[in-house]
């Protein structure tokens, strides 16, 4: 049972990246019906810019945490003006090869500035643990729950009070109709894409933390789980986000704990599969018709 639970533990801590970042795909999904598979990587520019802010201009914890939400940020707002505007009445295949191009694009960019090695993340946060009979829950994990419980918290409160969040589920249900309401498309697509890349760069800073380790290509494999996230909560909802993103992480840390940790990532893509099988709309997804 304590080893269940210390399972249980670690999955909520990398769970809630998870669900950081696949709400990033949810909501650009229930914007412009887009799967932006550049946004593992945003989380990997996320994750470079807080080491650069803690390791040369010794910053702690919060401020780098905030430097980097601003910097994704603005590069998911470029990335939506220059590769995707003007690609918004294309064909989704013209715009899935684009978002891999992208993707691409800041991998090398990063590597050529930064180099292909691994980095250390410097050590922000408390070392002390908290011992509960045999489970162990040390600072860093309690401090990246509750940070991402914070932003979860904060976009909610955006998206369901503010006028700019009225304004996105406006365009979500039907972008011609919010355009004659007066809502400036243009305008809420690019601060949905801002908002995403945001919760993308924090879940770069929590996941340095976490591992301790950075590498330009660190965005691609946890990019695509927190696609598997989405998919499973039910893509375009928030809620499912953080259901599916907190039940990735669990389910990765009981394969490592009761099996074999080599097996976690095919564990995580068979239970992709499953579920577009028995479940394609996803947990709190809903079935829409598309005329041919």
């Amino acid at each position: 049972m304590d080893q269940f639970l210390q399972q249980l533990v670690n999955g909520v801590s990398l769970g809630s990246i998870y669900a950081l970042i696949a709400l990033g795909y949810t909501m650009v999904y229930g914007i412009i019906k887009l799967i932006n598979f550049a946004h593992g990587d945003v989380y990997m520019v996320g994750a470079y810019v807080g080491f650069a802010a803690t390791t040369y201009a010794g910053l702690g914890f919060i401020p780098a945490l905030i430097i980097s939400m601003a910097m994704c940020a603005l590069l998911g707002m470029v990335i939506e003006r220059v590769a995707y505007k003007p690609l918004r009445n294309s064909t989704r295949i013209a715009v899935l090869i684009t978002a891999i191009g992208i993707s691409l694009l800041l991998e090398y960019i990063m590597m050529y500035f930064a180099g292909a090695e691994v980095r250390s993340y410097p050590k922000l946060l408390s070392a002390a643990v908290l011992k509960f009979g045999d489970v162990i829950i040390n600072m860093q994990q309690i401090y990246i729950i509750l940070t991402a419980i914070a932003l979860m918290v904060i976009l909610q409160f955006v998206v369901r009070k503010t006028k700019v969040g009225k304004a996105m589920r406006a365009v979500s249900a039907d972008q011609d109709a919010a355009q004659l309401m007066g809502i400036k498309v243009d305008s809420t697509i690019s601060f949905t894409f801002a908002i995403g890349s945001a919760l993308a760069g924090a879940g770069g800073v929590l996941v340095g933390i976490y591992y301790n380790s950075i590498d330009p290509l660190m965005g691609m494999m946890p990019g695509l789980k927190a696609f598997v996230a989405a998919v499973f909560g039910g893509i375009g909802s928030i809620p499912g986000a953080m259901i599916g993103g907190l039940s990735i992480g669990i389910l990765e840390t009981l394969v490592s704990g009761y099996g074999n940790s080599m097996y976690r990532d095919a564990a995580v893509f068979a239970f992709l599969i499953i579920i577009l099988i028995l479940k394609p709309s996803g947990l709190l997804g809903k079935n829409t018709k598309e005329k041919v």
